[in-house]
């Protein structure tokens, strides 16, 4: 357990290393995207990894992991989105969102940890196409939630899914790095 925790949060570093650097770049931006967007941004970078997977061939230059990595930073930005659903501040201090980005993380990792202790890190064990197929079906309900207007009857929410995703995506992170 201790080796999946360094390697964790050698990925989640890369992949706030990214989101920093695009938060320089673009500033927060992306506040202006509804929930869906987001999940949608998400549906995009995974349906491509499943295409390149399937065919075995790709023709855009950014590698697997990079679409991994921003599964991780999207599915964060939907985290913070929900949390931030009645603050209307368009722009947010770089210090604000990387104190978020930290606290999302970390939680998620929290989630990972006491998920590893149950299932007994059996995603050391899947392929990275089941987790690209995990990630999609995580989508799809997140979808299914959004067009119920947030309301399920016995189902966890948006959040949860989005915490999955990210846990999803540093598992395919690391086994890419293992590889």
């Amino acid at each position: 357990m201790n080796k999946t925790s360094v390697q964790y949060d050698s990925a989640v570093k890369v992949s706030k290393d990214i989101f920093i650097k695009k938060m320089k770049d673009y500033g927060s931006a992306w506040r202006v995207l509804r929930t869906s967007s987001i999940t949608d941004q998400i549906f995009i970078k995974a349906q491509r990894i499943r295409n390149i997977e399937d065919k075995g061939t790709q023709k855009v230059n950014e590698d697997i992991r990079s679409e991994y990595i921003g599964i991780v930073n999207y599915s964060i930005i939907g985290l913070m989105q929900l949390g931030l659903r009645d603050d209307e501040r368009m722009e947010i201090p770089d210090e604000e969102i990387s104190h978020l980005f930290d606290k999302y993380s970390k939680e998620a990792k929290e989630l990972m940890e006491n998920k590893n202790h149950d299932y007994g890190e059996a995603w050391r064990d899947m392929r990275i196409s089941s987790l690209t197929d995990l990630i999609l079906m995580k989508i799809l309900r997140i979808k299914q939630i959004e067009d119920n207007k947030g309301q399920t009857i016995v189902s966890e929410g948006i959040d949860a899914n989005y915490y999955d995703m990210v846990n999803y995506a540093i598992f395919a992170i690391i086994k890419l790095e293992k590889n």
